[in-house]
């Protein structure tokens, strides 16, 4: 099986390589590992006690963010060293002020495990949610460091829990992990199956960020003009197949106002959003305060603020559940917004709880959408109901962090 694992990555690794020739994201995840070795040991401070965090990507970022920000609070003297495998959690959070090191993850090769343990000597290790790379995992155990997995969530179909020579070999790395953190008792329960009993039932982490964020958020006054006596609908990171729907339905509404917060800012695809928008629109970046109260619609042109405009919100739309699956609902949620997705969101549990509990809507059309929609916006009391719900959820759903922190730290 080994062979096989050092295969896929070879392959991979080849075929990144091809493709950063003509696309962006693979060239920055191939340039971003030139040289790593060099980069890391100019970097690290060889008296220092490092904790090491690794995120896939920018949502797994704001999972592990919590950790990192209560680690700085009850234990400053240690260094953090932040890692991504995306160029999408590294491009954007390359600076982030409380990390010591943020780089990509070197691949999983033997070599590489052995030089990056070598170089960074971390006393603990944090691996968040999906992440799971053998030779890192492996070396790690030889050294006794212990590794932690946090937010995780497992599936039936994963490989860990089939009865095939891959799925025995992959399930090897579940024994190797200090302790995992898993979300619910659905993951609980798989593991135990397995014979894994390493773990336990901790929460979401996002739940500790999304609450930090209600409370530290930042106020935008012009929005909060351009909303005025209207209901406000904040439509974020939308696709194209929602921003077609979403459209649809304002075009055809003068009794609300709506946000659009696409998750593609390029100029291209704001000027597409933009031209569809029969209504008073705008640029969020090139809004004029007088002429504020007389639009009907904002788009959002540029990343970074979508969390703290919720808060401005009656209802929020969250993008992606007509493609590979929804973004972060809870950033809404948890400013008492009654939350609005597609089909594709049965892979969050968040989601899923939610929309049991009321607190949020799933559609598969516009005839739907407008259903949901107008039943929210014409009834104060269905309104008051869904919102209720949302903010009670992830109230009650808070202390993920300090759970994990109590047990890794004794």
């Amino acid at each position: 099986m080994i062979l096989f694992y050092k295969t896929g990555i070879f392959f991979y690794a080849f075929f990144a390589r091809i493709s950063s020739l003509f696309n962006e994201k693979a060239r920055l995840f191939v340039k971003g590992r030139k040289n790593w070795r060099n980069t890391l040991s100019e970097k690290v401070d060889s008296s220092a006690r490092y904790i090491w965090m690794h995120c896939a990507s920018l949502g797994e970022f704001e999972q592990g963010r919590p950790l990192i920000e209560e680690v700085k609070k009850q234990f400053p003297d240690y260094k953090i060293v932040l890692t991504f495998f995306s160029p999408s959690g590294f491009e954007i959070r390359k600076n982030y002020e409380l990390a010591d090191i943020v780089m990509y993850l070197p691949l999983d090769t033997k070599r590489n495990a052995k030089d990056f343990l070598n170089l960074l000597k971390p006393e603990k290790v944090f691996f968040v949610k999906y992440e799971f790379w053998h030779f890192y995992i492996s070396e790690l155990k030889k050294r006794n460091i212990p590794l932690f997995i946090v937010s995780a969530i497992f599936r039936e179909n994963q490989q860990f829990f089939k009865n095939t020579p891959w799925g025995k070999w992959y399930r090897k790395m579940l024994f190797k992990v200090e302790h995992i953190f898993v979300q619910s008792e659905a993951s609980a329960k798989l593991l135990k199956m397995a014979g894994v009993d390493n773990f336990s039932i901790s929460g979401d982490t996002r739940f500790d960020r999304v609450a930090s964020i209600a409370k530290g958020f930042r106020n935008f006054p012009i929005v909060e003009k351009f909303k005025g006596n209207l209901p406000l609908i904040v439509a974020g990171s939308t696709w194209k197949p929602d921003e077609e729907l979403l459209v649809e339905f304002i075009n055809q509404n003068s009794e609300a106002k709506m946000v659009f917060a696409p998750h593609e800012v390029s100029e291209v695809n704001i000027n597409r959003l933009i031209q569809m928008l029969k209504k008073p629109v705008a640029r969020f970046s090139q809004i004029k305060n007088s002429e504020v109260e007389n639009l009907q619609v904002i788009v959002i042109d540029s990343i970074g603020i979508l969390s703290s405009i919720y808060k401005y919100g009656n209802i929020a739309y969250i993008g992606g559940g007509f493609g590979v699956g929804i973004h972060n609902i809870l950033e809404a949620a948890t400013f008492g917004l009654p939350v609005i997705f597609g089909p594709n969101h049965q892979r969050f549990k968040e989601a899923v709880d939610l929309k049991s509990e009321g607190g949020a809507f799933s559609i598969n059309d516009f005839y739907q959408l407008k259903t949901i929609m107008d039943s929210l916006l014409n009834d104060d009391e269905a309104l008051k109901k869904a919102s209720k719900i949302s903010k009670n959820y992830v109230a009650k759903n808070i202390g993920s962090t300090s759970l994990i922190i109590k047990k890794v730290f004794k």
